[in-house]
């Protein structure tokens, strides 16, 4: 088999796995969490991956995202689908502001001045009076899809949101496989190839920049509606730092390295308290059950020893691998 019909493999075994998944004892709303992550770090991917530009600030598109869809669905009592909508379209909205005053900067400097806009915007969600502050959006209701299918039921609300984060991911493979993403990929190797061979690279950088903030707000959106709330914690800067963490770890410029990396870092703070307890119980060792209160100190350690073991990301060392016994 080739390498296409593999990877079509792979992810068809985990395109099942989680549509099985409600049925095998997995809890729907953690399950849901952690795709909406591997949402928010593929539209990360997208800029960073494959067009090497270093952004600072998408918790702001996450964040904003989250708060004008939960917003939209708790004061102006728009349907669902219309609140994903708004919400997508509010972060590509911010992502061409963004990316309007940042994309002519390169390096550091790109990467400081989206950092500034999005403490800018979390300021404006910690002082706005529709936010609630620090005590963050709270009862959102999920309502019903198309005003006919109820998602109260986590179940529903389960397959909805894989159906979404599943178009969403096939709509980052076809943006990465167009010429689009071909001459993103030119820019990422060679800048000043693809401006002596005739393309306006600030125009595409400006584009997928959008692209990547648009995604990130429907990440941030449908977040808000799995778990009814969105708080400050989602357009704080340490959001865009754990996206970093999630793409680095998981395997820069890959497809699947943003999926893993996510699942990485989401089980570790959701769950390092429970693997600390069995690891407790079956070496007898009672430091184990204190790792729950250690989990930046663990994420961290595991993120220096990819970097140091794994530089091309769990993902790309495997896929690395595959090509050299190939």
């Amino acid at each position: 088999m080739n390498k296409n019909t593999n990877n079509l493999l792979a992810y068809g075994v985990l395109l099942l796995a989680l549509v099985a998944a409600p049925f095998l004892g997995a809890y729907p709303v953690f399950v849901m969490k952690l795709m909406c992550f591997a949402l928010y770090a593929s539209a990360f991917n997208l800029l960073l991956g494959y067009t090497g530009l270093l952004s600072f600030g998408h918790a702001a598109f996450l964040g904003g995202a989250a708060y004008l869809c939960g917003h939209s669905i708790k004061v102006w009592g728009l349907n669902p689908e219309w609140a994903l909508l708004l919400g997508t379209a509010g972060g590509a909205f911010l992502g061409w502001i963004f990316g309007m005053l940042a994309i002519r900067r390169q390096g550091i400097y790109f990467s400081m001045i989206t950092l500034a806009l999005a403490q800018m915007l979390f300021f404006v969600c910690l002082q706005a009076p529709f936010t609630g502050g620090e005590d963050g959006m709270q009862g959102v209701p999920r309502g019903a899809l198309f005003g006919v299918l109820d998602l109260k039921s986590d179940l529903a609300m389960y397959y909805v949101a894989l159906a979404v984060v599943v178009l969403a991911f096939l709509l980052i493979v076809r943006i990465i496989h167009s010429p689009f993403g071909q001459v993103l990929k030119g820019i990422k190797e060679n800048e000043a190839r693809a401006i002596s061979l005739g393309y306006d690279t600030q125009r595409y950088k400006l584009l997928a920049f959008v692209l990547s903030a648009a995604l990130a707000g429907l990440a941030g959106s449908l977040k808000t509606l799995v778990l009814g709330f969105a708080t400050l914690s989602d357009v704080h800067w340490t959001s865009s730092g754990e996206v970093i963490l999630m793409t680095l770890v998981g395997g820069l410029g890959t497809l699947s390295g943003p999926l893993l990396g996510s699942a990485v870092v989401v089980v570790l703070e959701n769950k390092l308290g429970e693997i600390g307890n069995l690891l407790a119980a079956i070496s007898g060792v009672d430091w184990f059950k204190t790792l729950g209160e250690s989990v930046t100190m663990v994420t961290g350690l595991i993120f220096v020893i990819c970097v140091l073991a794994f530089r091309r990301g769990i993902m790309g060392e495997i896929l690395a691998l595959r090509d050299r016994f190939k």
